[in-house]
């Protein structure tokens, strides 16, 4: 490699140890009152599995592509899965899940489609960072507390004088622990429903 290229590799292997390591971070920070997330994902879903009910998963802006692709990993591992947003997504009703995120508390849609999956019987799990002041927390019969900063916390993007830029704006590091919490708990429902990673590949669709 030339000086150049050498030295462009070195950011690139810099810049991803910064985020990941920040990301990773996240996860060493105590959850208590509430449970660990992963813990708390798992049983959920695992007693969703074992009384053949569905999960239904909501999230609006990057949280919502997040647990897009969560639900299509679920459905990977043979759960009944459903996004709220599609045509096809059927009714919710007493034996089902639904797994709603709300990084910095609360959103107007987010809290509306809890209050209903609530009132239909539903158990509710809210993922979010901000357990003690949200909105959305009054709906859910579990909360899955996920100690990273959103644009709740992020100082509303203003920086002081001499101050370094943030590696990762506004919700980013949420967005990115909600990656890597739902891939943790792919791969541990994964080994408590006894799947292989054949059966998983099985699912993937054709229609590409």
């Amino acid at each position: 490699m030339t000086s150049m290229a050498n030295e462009k590799h070195h950011e690139m292997t810099k810049l991803s140890s910064q985020i990941c390591n920040q990301i990773s971070s996240v996860f060493s920070t105590p959850t208590d009152p509430h449970p660990p997330p992963l813990n708390l994902l798992v049983t959920e879903l695992t007693l969703v599995s074992r009384r053949n009910a569905r999960v239904f998963l909501h999230g609006v802006g990057r949280e919502g592509l997040m647990l897009k692709a969560f639900a299509m990993r679920l459905f990977h591992l043979g759960l009944s899965s459903h996004l709220v947003s599609d045509v096809t997504t059927p009714p919710i009703s007493s034996p089902d899940l639904l797994i709603a995120s709300a990084g910095p508390g609360g959103f107007c849609t987010v809290d509306a489609i809890c209050s209903v999956a609530k009132s239909a019987g539903a158990k509710v799990v809210l993922i979010t960072a901000e357990p003690e002041r949200g909105s959305c927390v009054k709906y859910a019969t579990d909360v899955c507390y996920v100690p990273a900063q959103t644009m709740a916390s992020d100082g509303g993007g203003v920086m002081e004088r001499g101050e370094e830029r943030p590696l990762l704006p506004m919700g980013s590091v949420y967005e990115g622990a909600l990656f890597v919490l739902f891939e943790m708990v792919v791969y541990k429902l994964g080994e408590v429903l006894g799947e292989s990673p054949e059966s998983i590949r099985r699912r993937h669709t054709n229609l590409e």
